[in-house]
């Protein structure tokens, strides 16, 4: 919560729930990239919160762009976004919309297996690629799955493939997972990267980047180290696994450029038990899992909430949505602690909500409109 917020919602005619983003927060967090990784350039990935206003923002100093659709590269290049600033970095991409890519100007591509390479080959022909490699993702809050990424051993043969068909091999990626709170998770994945750099030279292949991916996290609940010690931290992992010959890197933030810049205003709908000696009571929010907040899935992601009650006792709470739908309960297996006090007609603060809200916010779900931004 930032005084530009508070002072937007205090002036704020209720329409219902809002996200409220403050720029100036991720100007802030851009330049807090920026320096602790220097030598690495910053590709926002755009997924996180596509709006105009960050986008522009991020354009007009300096950011590349990260991609998962034509959709988006068509966005990162309205907000002023250079095609070579640009990576298409889903893995599962259509041969016309690489085509598409291609014809826009767009020449880096993600791979993880040859099918994928030979689409690329026939479509955006002479363009860069990189490989994903698994990661396992530990010590994430939201651990990736292997839907993205092959195993290192098999990178180098995909590798191969593509610099046989006349494209350029030009490095290795991972991810090690999202709300990624340990900041030594990328040493495993740089021994693997150095590896695949060995292997594929032997081959008479240099590659020359490794995207570092994303993982970089915002603060919810638990306290998270600076962007600064994720910065010192990988450094060191590539200095120990390459040497003096540390290759060119590029950092994919999301989370950690918007998430810290968002907050939602919802409203208490309702409070009830489910018997007379039920100990914990169910608070219904006028948003919830089908509004924005799919990221409770599993409650991996707990937001910080705020509310006019606080300072008071609290008990245990089942935080749910509006929806008729019995999946949209947020908080069920560790319930959440409220104000006693809490009330129906009482507004919420939702914190941390700048990233992986609004667009996963449904169309007309249940009738609720899709969730209303503000960008400031």
């Amino acid at each position: 919560m930032t005084d530009r917020i508070r002072e937007f919602l205090r002036q704020r005619q209720d329409d219902g729930p809002c996200l409220v983003v403050d720029l100036d927060v991720v100007r802030d967090n851009y330049q807090a990239f920026a320096k602790a990784l220097p030598d690495s350039r910053v590709f926002y990935a755009v997924k996180a919160n596509p709006a105009p206003e960050v986008l522009s923002l991020l354009a007009s100093m300096g950011s590349c762009f990260d991609t998962a659709s034509v959709a988006e590269i068509e966005m990162a290049l309205a907000a002023g976004a250079t095609p070579d600033r640009i990576s298409f970095g889903n893995t599962i991409k259509k041969e016309r919309d690489v085509a598409r890519a291609h014809a826009l100007g767009v020449s880096l591509f993600a791979v993880d297996c040859q099918a994928e390479v030979e689409k690329i080959a026939r479509a955006a022909p002479g363009a860069k690629v990189f490989c994903r490699i698994l990661c396992d993702g530990a010590g994430a809050e939201w651990p990736l799955s292997r839907k993205f990424g092959c195993e290192p051993a098999m990178a180098v043969d995909v590798l191969e493939h593509a610099h046989r068909l006349g494209l350029s091999a030009h490095g290795i990626s991972f991810h090690v997972g999202s709300q990624q709170r340990n900041t030594g998770a990328w040493d495993n994945a740089l021994a693997s990267a150095a590896a695949i750099f060995r292997e594929c030279g032997d081959r008479g292949i240099a590659l020359s980047m490794v995207n570092l991916g994303g993982g970089f996290p915002t603060k919810y609940l638990k306290k998270v180290p600076a962007v600064k010690a994720y910065g010192a931290a990988i450094f060191q992992g590539l200095r120990k696994h390459f040497g003096n010959r540390i290759p060119e890197t590029i950092i994919e933030p999301g989370r950690g450029m918007v998430g810290n810049a968002g907050v939602i205003e919802a409203e208490v709908v309702l409070v009830s038990k489910k018997s007379e000696s039920d100990e914990v009571r169910w608070v219904y929010l006028d948003i919830g899992k089908f509004g924005g907040l799919a990221e409770t899935m599993d409650e991996s992601i707990r937001y910080p909430i705020k509310t006019p009650r606080d300072g008071g006792k609290v008990g245990p709470c089942v935080l749910a949505g509006p929806t008729c739908d019995s999946a949209d309960v947020l908080y069920e297996k560790q319930p959440y602690p409220l104000p006693f006090s809490l009330e129906i007609g009482d507004k919420v603060l939702i914190e941390g909500t700048g990233a992986y809200t609004s667009t996963y916010s449904s169309v007309a779900f249940n009738g609720f409109p899709p969730l209303k931004t503000y960008h400031i």
